[in-house]
């Protein structure tokens, strides 16, 4: 094998590893995906990909840090979320990895509504708020890949225009 196949090879391998990690918190997905774009785009000498599109996929990248602040802030903060909340939802999200995939969904919500009780809410407020935080992060999600299919597209376009 030559060494630009390894090096297509390594950042194929990159990108899948970064497309699972939008899924699954444990992983740094766009940011994979980006650094797996980047060495596609480096074993190629940058000759079909260059610095302005590449550009535009780190601008993509750094929206999708935004995307996971903002969306689970804001559903939490909608319904009024403390900060063991957040932390619980943190917490979940951790220990639900270890209980896949079920725990990947439950962990954080359920950690979000521990939290939340511990802070000393009712149990119903408690359960609003794991709700808001949990659909935060589903909908931080759905936006993560959408970012990603973007990301995608555009260096797609790039490569073979």
């Amino acid at each position: 094998m030559d060494l630009p196949f390894m090096f297509y090879l390594l950042a194929g391998l990159l990108v899948v590893a970064g497309v699972a990690g939008v899924v699954l918190p444990a992983l740094p997905g766009t940011p994979l995906v980006f650094l797996g774009l980047l060495l596609a785009a480096w074993a190629d000498g940058f000759s079909r990909v260059g610095w302005p599109t590449l550009l535009a996929l780190a601008a993509l990248t750094a929206l999708s840090f935004v995307i996971d602040l903002l969306a689970t802030v804001l559903g939490a903060q909608r319904v009024g979320a403390s900060r063991k909340a957040l932390w619980g939802t943190f917490v979940g999200t951790v220990a639900g990895l270890f209980f896949m995939p079920l725990g990947l969904l439950l962990g954080p919500l359920i950690g979000a509504l521990l939290g939340e009780y511990w802070h000393g809410r009712a149990l119903g407020q408690a359960t609003r708020v794991g709700l808001a935080t949990w659909m935060g992060l589903l909908l931080g999600v759905a936006l993560n890949l959408a970012v990603v299919v973007a990301m995608l597209g555009l260096f797609g376009f790039a490569w073979w225009l």
